[in-house]
């Protein structure tokens, strides 16, 4: 395991723990590789905490105690040095970071299983709103052009009344980085009523959508100032539209074939460079 994946790895359980589990897994992100200098008694006093409340959060994390855990850390480099005070390479870094962590907090079989129920859908609604509506803006247009009924409404009104109204067979597709914004949480759960699997793209595994959800695709950076979480979490989430897309061409067959081609038309249509001379 990469540090990028193991730091992803307790990133993306963070919501899931309490207030005295979540500062040990604080105090694990902030230490690092360091905690092999470290007692499970150091990390409780550094996190005020118990020694017990230390291994419980381990366990919560993945990890069979502090010692797995601290031999996985042991194992993995540090980041480098970097300049906080250059946004240009914070910001980098941090997308870097979120990429990095895929592997470990995207579950293959949900990915599957998310691709699949996609693929047989006789409708998709795509839910987001704030910054995720960019990312549910991108999956709506690829889904189209996979031959996919996607709606994407345009204020959460609609959207709950889109999800109340959907048909048999159908999927939500919600995206939300934190799992908490309210309107979208809301329009999984009618959709859910109304008989529809819901896929979930965010950045916590253990959220108020999650609850709502048939499956979670996990991906995203830690929470830092200035929205740069917004940047990772869009990078991450884009990532994830990307491959269920080229899952989904797999799976489409002709349909998806034909639906692509006629993409690419379109496309060419509205571009100045048509039947431009080849240099």
């Amino acid at each position: 395991m990469e540090w990028n994946s193991l730091t992803a790895a307790v990133r993306a359980r963070l919501s899931g723990l309490h207030d005295a589990e979540a500062r040990v897994a604080h105090v694990v992100l902030d230490q690092g590789a360091q905690l092999v200098h470290l007692s499970v008694s150091d990390v409780a006093r550094l996190a005020g905490t118990s020694a017990s409340t230390v291994v419980r959060s381990c366990r919560k994390l993945g990890f069979r105690g502090y010692q797995e855990l601290k031999i996985t850390a042991a194992r993995e480099a540090p980041p480098g040095p970097h300049d906080e005070d250059d946004p240009l390479t914070a910001t980098i870094r941090t997308a870097q970071e979120a990429l990095g962590g895929l592997p470990a907090t995207l579950s293959r079989a949900h990915l599957n299983d998310a691709a699949q129920a996609l693929n047989d859908a006789g409708r998709v609604l795509v839910a987001a709103t704030g910054l995720s509506g960019a990312v549910a803006a991108d999956a709506a247009y690829r889904l189209r052009a996979l031959g996919l009924a996607a709606d994407l409404p345009p204020d959460p009104l609609t959207a709950h009344l889109a999800a109340e109204l959907l048909p048999e067979q159908s999927v939500c597709l919600a995206i939300s980085h934190s799992g908490a914004t309210r309107s979208t949480v809301e329009t999984a759960r009618r959709a859910r009523a109304a008989g529809a699997a819901i896929v979930t793209i965010t950045s916590y595994a253990s959220s108020p959508l999650a609850e709502e959800s048939t499956w979670v695709l996990v991906g995203g950076g830690q929470d830092l100032v200035l929205g740069m979480e917004a940047v990772a979490s869009r990078l991450a989430h884009l990532t994830i539209v990307d491959t269920l897309s080229m899952m989904l061409l797999a799976l489409g067959g002709d349909r998806a074939e034909r639906a692509v081609a006629a993409s690419a038309d379109v496309t060419a249509g509205h571009s100045y460079l048509r039947g431009r001379p080849s240099p």
